[in-house]
C-alpha cells in the first residue's frame, strides 16, 4: 500500500505545506507523519528529539514514540519522515519507499568518509574524464542492480557497534557488499574540463549510500571522488517541495489543537470495541455458513 492510501485509511496528518488547513485535531498519540526538509547540519535524530520535546510539553505527558523513517548523514538536506506514537509501526513499510537524490561530486579527490565531514586524504588525476565518458559509465555500471560496500563511516553494525564509531577511533572496518537497485542515474551539469565537479540525479532502493555511490564512480572513471553535497527530493509520493522547516512544524505544534492523552485513549478503546465486534460478526457468520453447509451435505444422504 503506498504512503498516500495508508494515509487516506488512517488519523495520519497530512502536511499543511500540501493542504492549507486541516481537517481533523493532531492526534500525536494515537499517531502523525510529518514531513520535514531537513537543514543541513542537523542529525536526523536532533530532529526526533525536538519533535518529541514540543509534543511531550503540548500534551503534558513524560514519553511519547517518536522516530523517523530513513535516516539524512548530516550534511544532507531534504526529505526526512517523522512518525509519532502507533504511527512508528509504519516506519519499515514508509524506508521501503523509492528515493530520489540529487548529489553534487567532486572528481579528483577522495576523503575517509566519502563526504566533507573528513578531509581530503588522497587526490588522483581527473583530466582525462569528459561528459562523454561520465555519461557512459553511469549508464553502463551504475544502473539496474549493484553491489555496493557502504562506508566505514555509517550506521551499518560490526559485532554489534555502529561502524562510524569504530572509523573515528581509527580502526579497520570491514563491511560486505550489499545488493541495491538504481532505478534512475542522470547527468545533471558536468563542469568538466574547467572544474572537475558533476552534479547527478539518483532514484533508488533503501539503504543506498550515495557517499559510496561517489566513491565508485570516482573508481570507475579511473580517478577519486568524494560527495560535496546531497539533497534527498524524493520519498516514496512525498516530494521536497510538500515538506516543511523544522521551525514551521515546531511552531505549528505549539498552536494546532490536538486531542488529548485521554480522548486519545478513549478512541483507541473505541476503535478495539468496534474491531471486536467485527471479528465476532464474522466468525458467526462462518459459522452459519458452516451449520447450512452440513445441513446440506445431511440432506443428500
Amino acid at each position: 500500500m503506498s504512503q498516500a492510501s495508508q494515509a487516506s485509511r488512517s488519523t495520519f496528518h497530512v502536511p499543511r505545506s500540501t493542504h492549507h488547513f486541516t481537517l481533523k485535531k493532531l492526534n500525536p498519540i494515537d499517531g502523525e507523519i510529518f514531513y520535514i526538509d531537513k537543514p543541513l547540519k542537523w542529525t536526523s535524530f536532533e530532529v526526533v528529539k525536538k519533535v518529541r520535546a514540543r509534543l511531550r510539553k503540548r500534551l503534558d505527558i513524560k514519553s511519547l514514540r517518536v522516530g523517523h523513517a530513513g535516516t539524512l548523514d548530516p550534511l544532507a538536506t531534504g526529505v526526512l519522515t517523522i512518525c509519532t506514537g502507533r504511527a512508528t509501526k509504519l516506519i519499515e513499510q514508509l524506508q521501503a519507499g523509492v528515493k530520489e537524490y540529487i548529489a553534487h561530486i567532486r572528481l579528483g579527490e577522495t576523503t575517509p568518509s566519502f563526504d566533507l565531514e573528513t578531509q581530503v586524504d588522497a587526490t588522483y588525476p581527473w583530466q582525462h574524464i569528459t561528459r562523454e565518458l561520465v555519461e557512459q559509465t553511469l549508464q553502463r555500471q551504475f544502473t539496474g542492480t549493484i553491489e555496493q560496500v557502504p562506508p566505514a563511516f555509517s550506521a551499518c553494525k560490526i559485532d554489534g557497534k555502529p561502524a562510524y564509531k569504530l572509523a573515528r577511533k581509527g580502526k579497520q572496518v570491514e563491511i560486505r557488499a550489499k545488493t541495491l537497485v538504481i532505478d534512475e542515474i542522470e547527468l545533471l551539469e558536468c563542469n568538466l574540463p574547467q572544474e572537475p565537479t558533476i552534479v547527478i540525479r539518483v532514484v533508488c532502493s533503501k539503504g543506498t549510500y550515495i557517499r559510496a555511490l561517489a566513491r565508485d564512480i570516482g573508481e570507475a572513471l579511473g580517478s577519486g571522488a568524494h560527495l560535496t553535497a546531497l539533497r534527498r527530493t524524493r520519498v516514496g509520493e512525498i516530494t521536497v517541495d510538500q515538506c516543511e522547516s523544522v521551525d514551521a512544524l515546531l511552531e505549528r505544534l505549539e498552536t494546532e489543537e490536538m486531542v488529548s492523552p485521554d480522548r486519545a485513549e478513549q478512541e483507541r478503546l473505541e476503535r478495539e470495541r468496534e474491531l471486536n465486534r467485527a471479528r465476532a460478526r464474522e466468525l458467526k457468520a462462518q459459522r452459519e455458513a458452516q451449520r447450512r453447509a452440513k445441513l446440506a451435505r445431511q440432506s443428500q444422504i
